[in-house]
């Protein structure tokens, strides 16, 4: 069974939707470790109720990006990790990191990408006045919210939306679409060609 780690930096709503997949069983993999870059991080006490591992890396403790990534890579190596799921972690993985987990580490986006890049994607979707929002999963690479897109679900923003509804919805989407697309890559099913995935 392939093992993986779950990226958090807040309150971890995206890690319980794993959590609770992977307990159902609709996810065949052992959730091996949660990692954060804040000891405050909500997020590890899910984990730790739920009975998974926990490690934090905090850039503060740490003089560039590079020393960071590199004793993630060895609590990796440690932990056996096969693939990677950034959830709400508001940090940049460096190029080397990503070349060692090359298409195997997945992101959820609170936006249609490629629109509203960046970590106020709802933010700036609705400020911005967009009819339409949504989710996106892709895998990542080097450049921020870029890699190969898995899956993207979209729904209409209704007229008297405030930002903390569309937050709610967003939200709600991201825990239904995050898990399915998990399974997908851990049973298989996705086919990187070029910037498109294809899901046999």
């Amino acid at each position: 069974m392939q093992k993986f780690a779950v990226f958090i930096s807040g309150s971890g709503t995206n890690l319980q939707a794993i959590i609770d997949a992977v307990k159902a069983g609709d996810i065949a993999a052992e959730l091996a470790l949660v990692v954060a870059d804040r000891e405050d991080a909500y997020g590890l006490q899910r984990a730790e109720a739920a009975g998974i591992k926990t490690a934090v890396f905090n850039p503060k403790n740490y003089t560039n990006r590079q020393s960071v990534d590199r004793d993630m890579m060895i609590a990796m190596k440690e932990h056996k990790i096969d693939f990677i799921v950034l959830a709400g972690y508001m940090r940049l993985l460096t190029p080397f990191f990503i070349k060692e987990y090359k298409n195997a580490v997945l992101n959820v986006h609170p936006a249609i990408l490629p629109s509203f890049r960046g970590m106020d994607g709802i933010k700036d979707a609705f400020t911005y006045g967009v009819k339409i929002t949504g989710v996106t999963v892709h895998f990542v690479d080097e450049k921020m919210d870029h890699g190969p897109i898995i899956a993207q679900e979209a729904f209409r923003v209704a007229e008297d939306d405030t930002l903390e509804t569309l937050e709610a919805k967003i939200h709600a989407v991201e825990h239904k679409l995050y898990p399915k697309a998990i399974k997908l890559f851990v049973d298989g099913k996705l086919k990187i060609q070029g910037r498109r995935v294809i899901v046999e």
